[in-house]
C-alpha cells in the first residue's frame, strides 16, 4: 500500500491502482499515458492518472500491458 492505494512495487513504486466513486484509477506515472496514448484515446487521461469508467468495459490487455511496461520501465 501506497498513498491508501494498492500498489506494486519493485524497489520503487511500479504501479498504483484505486477505485472511486465512478471510475477505477490506474497510475501509472508520468510517461505511461504518453506511451500509451493512441490506446487510451476515448479515456480520462490526465498527467500520470488513467480514468475508467465503470460504464465501460474493464480493458484487460491494456491495463495488462502498462503494468508490464511500468515494470520493465520503473523496476531499474
Amino acid at each position: 500500500m501506497s498513498w491508501s492505494m494498492p500498489t506494486y512495487w519493485k524497489g520503487a513504486n511500479i504501479i498504483h491502482f484505486a477505485a472511486s466513486k465512478k471510475h477505477i484509477g490506474l497510475y501509472p506515472g508520468d510517461e505511461a499515458p504518453v506511451v500509451f496514448a493512441d490506446q487510451l484515446a476515448g479515456y480520462d487521461v490526465s498527467k500520470g492518472t488513467i480514468r475508467i469508467p465503470y460504464i465501460s468495459p474493464l480493458p484487460k490487455d491494456l491495463i495488462a500491458n502498462i503494468a508490464r511496461w511500468c515494470y520493465e520501465e520503473y523496476r531499474k
